[in-house]
């Protein structure tokens, strides 16, 4: 089993990325609930095919036939309220399954309360049930937090625990809440938190290069992209 490294570093020159440049930063993702065993192998050799940094879908959908890249599985998805044993035990099915990192997401009603001690021990569980190499990243809905008044501070707050609790990553966003996905503001404020320490992925809503290239930009390093084609071959 191949694991990927927990915190690549961000690129340079991010507006001058050429197309394979920035195919290696995007998790490829198909996570629509309908999605059928076909669906995932088609997606699989598309994210082979344009040289993606891994494959991200449903646990369901595992174990993949001969992958031959790493695999992302999600934890909690979508809304996150699940029980923290519940995400753990899902967590160590899907890397006994094949899954190389975890994109779990965080317990937002407790971030909504201020309960921390609540989302150190979320994270915390999934971690413990799935230790490093395998690469875990937490999502934060920042687009969800960015409408609360002290938006900014809680996503600066979720990160240092994320930080303390041995993630690899934070996240944007699943895609699926109705504030929204990724923005440039989100990753700058996630890059002021723990740039250089751990990862940023940017994720939903990214539809162009110049948005994604916009993110990466802004301290992201890694991409998640159901448009992956549309973006790597763009102009």
């Amino acid at each position: 089993m191949t694991f990927s490294s927990g915190t690549p570093q961000q690129p340079d020159t991010p507006s001058q990325l050429t197309g394979p440049e920035l195919a290696a930063l995007i998790d490829h993702t198909l996570l629509t609930p309908e999605a059928t065993d076909a669906d995932v192998a088609a997606a699989l050799a598309e994210a082979k095919e344009l040289g993606a940094h891994s494959l991200c879908v449903t646990p369901a959908r595992l174990p993949l036939d001969n992958p031959e890249l790493p695999v992302t599985a999600v934890v909690g998805f979508p809304s996150g309220a699940h029980n923290s044993l519940a995400k753990a035990f899902s967590a160590r099915i899907a890397v006994d399954q094949g899954a190389t990192e975890l994109d779990m997401v965080v317990d937002l009603g407790a971030v909504t309360a201020g309960a921390w001690n609540m989302v150190m021990a979320d994270i915390v569980t999934v971690r413990e049930a799935a230790p490093s190499p395998v690469v875990l990243k937490v999502i934060l809905e920042t687009a969800y937090l960015l409408t609360l008044p002290d938006g900014a501070e809680r996503i600066d707050r979720c990160c240092q625990i994320a930080l303390a609790a041995g993630a690899d990553f934070v996240k944007t966003s699943t895609g699926y809440h109705p504030a929204g996905g990724a923005s440039v503001e989100a990753v700058r404020i996630m890059q002021e938190s723990i740039g250089g320490k751990m990862g940023i992925k940017a994720a939903g809503g990214i539809r162009t290069r110049s948005q994604a290239l916009e993110l990466v930009a802004a301290g992201a390093t890694r991409l998640g992209c159901s448009r992956t084609r549309e973006i790597v071959t763009a102009d």
